[in-house]
């Protein structure tokens, strides 16, 4: 292959159970948007639930929609909703449906009638703080009214409270505890007004890992899953007990020797400062590369961290070897876990001044998945086969 993410599906297990393991009386939600973070929603959230999530998370309906028809009938739940989105489909489908406004909850009102399928499962969000969805705590009351009315009326149910925190990837910080205060606060008075939500959560990979009293009824763990910490603040992978389940790599497309003062892609930025050996690297922005990776990027090639030579193109990008030798087909390792003394996703995400979620996230389909430790139903988790798809 020209390049390849291969995707550990036993690590994504393990580290499954490791997040169990910080919430043991809770449920997890394996949040698997944006395709599972780059790595494929579909068999991440299979794999996820083999390793016991009760829950599959999604921002848009139509990710929760495409985990319906690959067969996936657990709890599903997805929260990022507009104007005249599939409400119908979502009910038909029993996947829980987030609510922060009264338009939302207008909309599926009309959605639910004439369905075979209500009434529609409701988890209400309030806005504790972060500022971006959700019901400003002044609008509770109003939102709460009117999802009590359709409870009565049979056009929902109302099975779950939350919010999402937007400091909890910095232990200590104030908001944290203020978050926590007006969620209390909201659930108490949502359940006084006699809703009866089965679950309560707030809690993301950071908060899983760092605030137990934020555990509630449920955590949800996104980025964590995949092996990639929150934050540095708050642990390394491997202080976390987790595994990153994402490796990159590519196979070198060219190498040749150069001579001293030869430019290297577009803008010169980069002229080899000696004779030297160039290899061509075959991917670039249009496969999730960050051009901002330009001089600066990581790679692994020859059992060495090399450094991209010059700018990031669309498809490729260069590293000079120095005085090592290499042939094209040879690996260049751009991420991975680190067991090889490869760089991983953080290494260019400080390489790029950004986080590892854009880093993984960002790989295109262009890219193939290769999915190791895939289990299916007949199998034990011991006898894994590998899977290749787009």
């Amino acid at each position: 292959m020209r390049a390849r993410a291969v995707v550990d599906l036993a690590a994504l297990r393990a580290n499954v159970r490791a997040l169990r393991a910080r919430a043991p009386r809770q449920q997890l939600m394996a949040v698997v948007k944006a395709n599972a973070y780059g790595h494929g929603a579909v068999p991440c959230a299979r794999a996820a639930r083999q390793a016991g999530a009760e829950w599959v998370g999604t921002a848009t309906p139509q990710e929760a929609l495409a985990l319906r028809a690959a067969g996936d009938t657990g709890r599903l739940m997805c929260w990022l909703w507009t104007p005249g989105d599939p409400w119908r489909e979502a009910v038909d489908a029993g996947i829980d449906v987030s609510v922060s406004g009264m338009w939302a909850l207008e909309e599926l009102s009309r959605a639910v009638v004439g369905s075979d399928h209500g009434p529609a499962r409701v988890q209400l969000k309030i806005d504790t703080g972060l500022g971006r969805n959700g019901c400003q705590p002044g609008d509770w009351e109003q939102l709460v009214a009117a999802a009590r009315d359709a409870e009565k009326d049979g056009l929902i149910k109302v099975t779950g409270v939350w919010s999402h925190f937007a400091c909890a990837d910095e232990p200590g910080h104030p908001s944290i505890q203020a978050q926590l205060a007006v969620f209390r606060d909201a659930v108490a008075y949502a359940e006084r007004q006699g809703l009866t939500p089965e679950v309560r959560h707030i809690a993301n990979s950071p908060a899983t890992l760092t605030v137990p009293e934020a555990h509630f009824d449920l955590v949800r763990t996104g980025v964590a899953m995949y092996g990639i910490s929150p934050s540095p603040e708050v642990g390394t992978p491997d202080e976390l007990g987790l595994k990153p389940v994402m490796t990159l790599s590519a196979s070198l497309a060219s190498v040749k020797r150069v001579p001293g003062g030869h430019g290297v892609s577009y803008g010169h930025q980069y002229t080899t400062p000696g004779e030297t050996t160039l290899a061509l690297v075959p991917v670039g922005y249009a496969d999730g590369i960050p051009r901002a990776g330009s001089g600066t990027g990581p790679v692994l090639v020859g059992g060495k961290w090399r450094t991209v030579a010059g700018r990031v193109a669309m498809d490729q990008f260069v590293v000079d070897l120095g005085g090592d030798s290499a042939a094209p087909g040879d690996e260049a390792v751009l991420f991975g876990p680190g067991d090889r003394g490869e760089p991983t996703a953080e290494d260019w995400a400080r390489a790029t001044g950004t986080i590892a979620y854009e880093v993984v996230t960002r790989i295109s389909a262009r890219v193939p998945r290769v999915y190791l430790g895939e289990v299916r139903e007949h199998q034990t988790e011991t006898t894994e086969t590998d899977d290749t798809g787009a």
